[in-house]
């Protein structure tokens, strides 16, 4: 999809289309930067994650939109809904792209160019976006094909021709070639995608490790890996949520508040995904950008939100030392299982207190999800020694993260 967050931004204010536009985070609140722009903007020379002072030198006149992600979210959901009536192969690749193997479609539907044809009409009449597809013989080609025209184009890259159509662009256009890696092969006059598939593999083994012969495989067409749908998709096996304070943290209380408030989304989400966490994890970033990790195993697996909070609380105040004022707060919940598996409890663990904490935070949540968010919830989340940390329960917009392994 398109410079998708910018793209619904202009959607919902027509006037825009014409104007630079770009999505940031809020200055105010630290996340500073830009999250996305649309097409006037990036002549500009305007890219993502540059600072937004930064971007206001290269363009006065730059409209900044902050982001409104349910709505993002929203037409994500609109768009793989139009991309399931083709095939049930669609794996998300995040908020604005996704897979399709369309293999099995062809006889309804037409070919692959056809099929990707289709699709861009139908998001942009139905949804008022445009998107890229590339079409291809495998997933990595396919992502690079939808990379080459933009926007609102179809490239195909067949196998009979691919050497000719893409050993000739930049490495770095290839998934898993980032500045890092470009930085690497440059260093062995590698430049283009064509240099690497016929590198010697010995060679970028020794400098990349097996990242080094993959990407030699996969320069040559020889990326086998499947299109699965979420439904075959590896369980999550973890989750994180964090937040950059509008102000730093400088006292155990307001830590302790900041990770009650973060839990409580993870909370909503093990009861969402029928999980629950065996281990818990922090990661405490101070004013000084250093960033300190801690994890622990909680005494028995738990969806409770509360039970996940005290004991991040308490991980870190065991191990880390507020030696100076923190900027930023994130807590992971790990080893994820089904609410439904077995729970073996030994002697010296007393289980009454998690199971009505398990049970008062369930309540909530579905209280809150029956009348609205944040309809119930504990006191000290309205602490008025938080006040001015930011927006809503002590701090601004909240960045997350869930991982399958």
């Amino acid at each position: 999809m398109n410079n998708f967050f910018a793209s619904v931004e202009c959607r919902k204010d027509p006037r825009l289309f014409d104007l630079p536009v770009a999505v940031c985070g809020s200055i105010e609140e630290r996340h500073g930067i830009v999250l996305a722009k649309n097409y006037v903007a990036k002549k500009y020379g305007i890219v993502t994650g540059e600072p937004v002072v930064r971007a206001k030198q290269k363009c006065p006149d730059l409209i900044i939109a902050e982001p409104h992600y349910d709505e993002y979210m929203y037409f994500s959901r609109l768009a793989k809904e139009i991309y399931l009536s083709y095939t049930d192969l669609v794996e998300p690749f995040g908020a604005d792209e996704c897979w399709l193997d369309v293999t099995g479609s062809r006889a309804l539907f037409g070919d692959g160019e056809t099929i990707a044809n289709t699709l861009r009409l139908r998001i942009k009449n139905e949804l008022g976006l445009t998107i890229s597809v590339g079409v291809s013989f495998n997933k990595m080609f396919a992502k690079l094909g939808s990379d080459m025209k933009k926007p609102d184009a179809v490239t195909v890259i067949p196998y009979e021709s691919f050497r000719e159509k893409i050993w000739h662009l930049p490495a770095s256009e290839l998934m898993g070639v980032g500045p890092a890696t470009r930085a690497t092969l440059a260093r062995f006059g590698i430049h283009t995608i064509g240099q690497i598939a016929n590198a010697y593999p010995p060679m970028l083994k020794s400098a990349l490790g097996k990242n080094g012969l993959s990407l030699i495989e996969i320069a040559n067409g020889r990326d086998n890996s499947p299109v699965i749908s979420e439904e075959n998709a590896e369980p999550i096996k973890s989750m994180s949520h964090g937040t950059t304070t509008a102000r730093d943290l400088t006292t155990h209380e307001e830590i302790k508040t900041v990770m009650l408030a973060l839990c409580e989304e993870l909370g909503h989400r093990l009861l969402a995904l029928k999980r629950k966490a065996c281990s818990v994890s922090v990661a405490l970033r101070d004013c000084n950008l250093q960033t300190r990790q801690y994890q622990c195993h909680l005494d028995m697996p738990t969806d409770s939100y509360s039970v996940i909070a005290k004991r991040a609380f308490a991980l870190t105040c065991e191990k880390h030392k507020l030696s100076a004022p923190l900027r930023s707060v994130t807590v992971g919940v790990n080893d994820l299982i089904p609410s439904s598996s077995p729970c073996q409890i030994d002697l010296f663990t007393d289980p009454s207190d998690t199971v009505r904490r398990e049970t008062l935070d369930s309540v909530m949540d579905r209280i809150n999800i029956r009348f609205g968010r944040d309809k119930i919830r504990y006191g000290l989340l309205y602490s008025s020694s938080l006040s001015d940390v930011g927006e809503g329960f002590g701090f601004g917009k909240i960045n997350s993260m869930m991982a399958a392994t």
